[in-house]
């Protein structure tokens, strides 16, 4: 086998812009985030579901059918 084809991977602290951070393995040396897990609307619950409805549905409002 090839020696030194492989990069290192060493563990790495990740940066977070809200402030978190946290240590995983990389082949970086660092790693800077806009938005993770602790952050993020979805993983938060302050996601918002907005519901669009079907075809079918903009037809019925639409037209006014029931």
């Amino acid at each position: 086998m090839k020696k030194n084809l492989h990069p290192e991977y060493n563990e790495v602290e990740v940066h977070c812009a809200c402030g978190n951070t946290f240590t995983t393995k990389s082949t970086k040396k660092e790693i800077r985030l806009d938005i993770c897990s602790e952050c993020h609307p979805f993983f938060t619950g302050t996601q918002k579901q907005i519901e669009r409805g079907g075809r079918a549905d903009k037809f019925k409002q639409k037209y006014g059918l029931k």
